[in-house]
């Protein structure tokens, strides 16, 4: 393996033009010694239950010095096991490792889960203060999230509903959700669910405990990890799930869960250092590629961003958003780098969110060579006002429009700076590009160059400062206007190309100025611009 390739690329200061520091991404090594778990006692008759046999195989090659502990083709079914220090749980091609249905066999343990710390289920894979640990090879991970998964009626077919609730378990009071167990739906009803802030403890969480879905994969606290191969499907929850990590490698898996598996993720990278993803394909319920860095105050006092990592060569298919910052980055994140990747039939492509009380700064994120088809929301979207709902409203949902107010700028108000995002194309999109920020803490210095998209809707810019948009082609199918900007300053359009519109830009609110469109052919418009709500004509100009 060829370490030098790793290390931040050259073509990163000199084609992106930044700053950033080099880093390199350290890979664990392990002994040849082979550890089979059939030696141990696993049976491979998709009945029996491995976890002993799995966990001795495991603990006996830590123990050991480390090495290689072989799950070999067949049926394992097996309870959560633990990875320790230099081990390579290494799954052949036509091995399918099943986690239990049996909820009995995973304990209520102390964790993280979105940001916060509280009580979960244990993880079927997990992993904490270990070094060199690696599941690679080309089997498959199930970790049978059906049996955990509450569904929303709205997103199955008929018949799909009724085979569910045919299956057994609960639905809510309303009818329109169903729940694996009377213990899953008692979750509903508390409010912070399994959060040691609200004051749940280990004896309170006992009576939803089948509630508290654990993530497919946990791996806390860990350095040199190396993930490469394997299919990670049906989980729980989250189904990648790094936390706290140093030197991560993931390449060649592919992450994987039923498009209505609620908070079903593909990996979630938090408070981690050092890091590559790469060659990776997702399709999932949820967002595909996450970063995160804790929720709030604990994010703030964990402090720690996730940073140095490089994204490329991934493939995102269903999912949420495709690349994803947020809404948990309370600790910050910064230098990362991602290039080459696919989107195809994502709610969104690229997907930045936060929110007031979140805190943490997001800035040095670069963006080069993103490909997006039958993108159902915003092809790219900064958004300061996320509100925890699925980024496409189902039918009959309301949504409000956020209340314009300024509040305090302190440690709660969360920062999204210096985006470089070039060559872009997306071939079907609802919007093309959408920035909010608040009033008290602007979107700024975001570059977006060489761009081609197709969108039904053109450009909308809201509470942002230092927006440069150059070289970008807009082909919508609602032209009124093309651009629109709100409350916003120094916006920059250079060589904005289109077919026609009713109007090129737009300008409102009585805080915009300082708007230009540059070598833009604005003859193609019916009309140059229109002004409201207190802007000001002489701060636009159009060249």
């Amino acid at each position: 393996m060829n370490y030098k390739k790793y290390i931040l690329p050259l073509f990163c200061a000199i084609v992106l033009n930044t700053n950033a520091q080099p880093f390199k991404i350290t890979q664990p090594t392990f002994k040849k010694d082979t550890f089979n778990i059939v030696k141990y006692g696993a049976v491979a008759d998709g009945i029996t239950l491995n976890s002993k046999a799995i966990q001795s195989a495991i603990d006996a090659c830590s123990k050991k010095g480390g090495g290689v502990v072989l799950v070999p083709g067949g049926f394992w079914a097996t309870g959560p096991i633990e990875i320790k220090s230099n081990v390579n749980l290494h799954i052949k091609r036509d091995a399918v490792l099943q986690f239990t249905d049996d909820l009995n066999e995973y304990k209520i343990v102390e964790m993280n889960w979105e940001g916060l710390d509280g009580f979960r289920n244990q993880s079927p894979i997990s992993a904490t203060n270990a070094v060199n640990v690696a599941i690679t090879g080309s089997g498959i991970v199930d970790g049978n999230g059906d049996a955990w998964r509450m569904v929303k009626k709205d997103k199955l077919t008929s018949s799909q509903w009724k085979n569910k609730v045919a299956s057994g378990g609960v639905l809510s009071e309303d009818g329109k959700t169903w729940y694996p167990s009377v213990s899953s739906l008692a979750g509903v009803k508390v409010k912070k669910p399994g959060v040691k802030a609200a004051g749940e403890t280990l004896d309170s969480v006992r009576k939803y405990k089948d509630f508290l879905r654990p993530n497919l994969l946990v791996f806390a606290k860990c350095k040199n990890v190396l993930l490469d191969g394997v299919t990670f499907q049906n989980s729980p929850a989250w189904n990648i799930h790094p936390l706290m990590c140093e030197n991560l490698t993931v390449r060649n898996v592919y992450a994987k869960n039923p498009w209505y598996a609620q908070n079903g993720d593909g990996i979630d990278i938090e408070s981690c250092k050092n890091f590559l993803i790469e060659n990776s394909t997702f399709d999932v319920g949820d967002d595909g590629i996450c970063i995160k860095s804790g929720r709030d105050a604990e994010g703030r006092k964990r402090n720690m961003p996730t940073e140095n990592g490089i994204i490329k060569n991934c493939i995102v298919y269903h999912a949420h958003g495709g690349f994803v910052i947020g809404s948990e980055m309370s600790g910050g994140a910064r230098n990362l780098f991602v290039s080459n990747c696919t989107f195809i039939g994502t709610d969104i492509g690229l997907r930045f969110k936060t929110t007031r009380g979140r805190g943490g700064a997001v800035e040095k994120i670069y963006i080069d060579g993103i490909r997006m088809k039958d993108i159902a929301g915003e092809a790219i979207l900064f958004d300061m006002y996320y509100a925890a709902k699925d980024p496409v409203p189902i039918a009959g949902e309301k949504r409000e429009l956020p209340k314009v107010e300024f509040k305090p700028i302190d440690e709660t108000t969360p920062i999204f700076k210096d985006f470089y995002v070039k060559n872009v194309v997306c071939n079907g999109a609802e919007k093309a590009i959408f920035i909010r920020g608040i009033p008290e803490m602007h979107i700024k210095n975001i570059n977006l160059e060489n761009m081609t998209l197709q969108a039904k809707i053109g450009v909308d810019i809201q509470e942002a400062t230092g927006i440069n948009i150059k070289n970008v082609n807009i082909i919508s199918k609602e032209n009124n206007p093309l651009l629109y900007v709100l409350n916003s300053d120094a916006i920059v359009f250079d060589k904005v190309q289109y077919k026609a519109a009713d109007v090129l830009v737009q300008v409102e609110g009585d805080r915009s100025g300082n708007v230009k469109v540059l070598n833009t052919d604005a003859s193609k418009a019916k009309k140059k611009m229109e002004i409201g709500f207190g802007a000001k004509e002489e701060t636009i100009k159009i060249q």
